[in-house]
């Protein structure tokens, strides 16, 4: 077992839209991510996605829905088989769950990889 601070990891990147693993528990990478500007619209076909703001303020656009703005110490799941797009105006900070593999954009083509810091 380990103590992990999420601030300092987030310390050691300034890159965006590039998850970082910082844990792992019962098959699913823990990860912290910078978000600045929009993420393309994706799906998991096959798995939710988890979203937890640490710091800043993020949208999430779900295709045919209302916007949904999220603040620090906000969660939001989208539901697999939900195409979503995250977007921040500004930087924020966010924690990440999903299954180890799993690519973030839901196809393994287009997927940045997930280093461990």
């Amino acid at each position: 077992m380990s103590r992990v601070n999420l601030a300092e990891k987030l310390a050691l990147f300034s890159s965006h839209w590039d998850p970082h693993v910082v844990a792992g528990y019962n098959g699913n990478d823990v990860m912290v991510v910078k978000f600045q500007g929009a993420f393309p619209y994706h799906v998991h076909p096959d798995t939710d996605d988890f979203f937890l703001v640490l710091a800043g303020e993020m949208v999430m656009d779900i295709e045919g829905q209302p916007p949904q703005t999220l603040r620090a110490g906000e969660l939001y799941i989208v539901p697999k088989g939900v195409t979503h797009r995250p977007r921040a105006e500004e930087e924020c900070h966010v924690l990440l769950i999903e299954p180890k593999g799993e690519p973030n954009t839901g196809d393994p083509e287009t997927a940045a990889p997930k280093p461990h810091i």
